[in-house]
């Protein structure tokens, strides 16, 4: 259905660039498909994508811990909602929030031990589902397609660089 809507559109408007639409649309059906999924699979764990997100991010530092810049820049979120975020997790007893200990006039945010185990009980129930997404797809494939993201990536990026506030 895609590819027809998308095929009539091109010859009502003939310099539609149709591969280009036909990708983007395709990424973001995966893209909502996914999101769903794990939205699904953290549930149970009363976390939504952001907050899991958060967690995964401080899981991944070396110390376990970040300011609530960086997790903006690195979650992609706003301000205000990293403090929705971090709040939540804090009442949940995941993270801690205090002051930096090198320059006590900055916040650090850090992964307590409960956050590190909720994400060890987490993940590997998740590993099958992830593996069986790119079922068929070779080492190189995978390669290939990390390349070709990443490119995509860059532009976007590039383009938001450029655009007026």
């Amino acid at each position: 259905m895609m590819d027809a809507g998308i095929d009539r559109v091109g010859q009502i408007i003939p310099e539609m660039p149709a591969s280009e639409a036909r990708l983007s649309r395709l990424m973001l059906m995966l893209g909502s498909t996914i999101e769903r999924e794990l939205e699904s699979r953290l549930k149970p764990h009363q976390l939504n994508h952001s907050e899991f997100l958060t967690l995964m991010i401080l899981y991944s530092r070396p110390d376990g811990s970040s300011t609530p810049g960086e997790l903006c820049e690195y979650a992609t979120q706003g301000a205000t909602n990293m403090t929705h975020i971090a709040n939540a997790l804090v009442k949940r007893g995941l993270i801690s929030r205090g002051a930096n200990e090198e320059d006590r006039r900055r916040v650090q945010i850090r992964i307590k031990p409960a956050g590190r185990r909720l994400v060890q009980k987490m993940l590997p129930p998740m590993f099958p589902q992830l593996g069986n997404m790119f079922a068929g797809f070779s080492t190189t494939d995978k390669r290939q397609l990390d390349r070709l993201l990443r490119k995509l990536a860059a532009n976007i990026d590039q383009l938001s660089e450029h655009r007026l506030p």
